[in-house]
């Protein structure tokens, strides 16, 4: 069986659903696709702690599901911009996953992520996936990997 590591994230995904779709995507729908593929043997979901209700039960379900939960503190700077970026975390967990498993697929319409899926796929020979929103996935990504998969009503809640 398949051994697969999935890494969300959870900003993007919320985002970038809510701006397409206006709604919220389906965890527990792709965990149950994903488990007639293969063995999901890591799920980690990464996501920026605000300390609000809404949060705190989106992360518990999470965590219900079977994902590991990382979280960063939110940080609103000065000027009225805010800080929340899970690149360097995900792109560890990614490169250290990637020997001991034959499939990473992340969900992300980030194309920073593209040269990171394109080495990992050279280096080690996984198998790369990347689940995003059409319209809001950068195409570099999508070039960068196996198999895109679009996010659509068939995901979302």
């Amino acid at each position: 069986m398949k051994k697969i590591a999935l890494f969300v994230d959870v900003q993007n995904i919320y985002y970038t659903c809510r701006q397409a779709y206006g709604k919220q995507f389906n965890y527990r729908k792709l965990w149950q696709h994903l488990g007639y593929e293969g063995d999901i043997v890591q799920a980690t979901a990464y996501a920026i702690h605000r300390g609000d209700d809404g949060q705190l039960k989106f992360q518990d379900a999470l965590k219900h599901i079977g994902f590991d939960v990382k979280l960063k503190p939110f940080i609103q700077r000065s000027d009225g911009s805010a800080k929340g970026d899970w690149d360097v975390g995900i792109t560890i967990d990614i490169m250290e996953a990637a020997s001991e498993v034959d499939c990473i697929i992340l969900l992300s319409g980030d194309g920073d992520f593209d040269l990171l899926m394109h080495r990992i796929q050279q280096k080690y020979g996984v198998e790369t996936q990347v689940y995003g929103v059409p319209t809001l996935t950068a195409k570099s990504l999508i070039d960068s990997v196996s198999q895109f998969h679009e996010i659509d009503n068939s995901l979302l809640l």
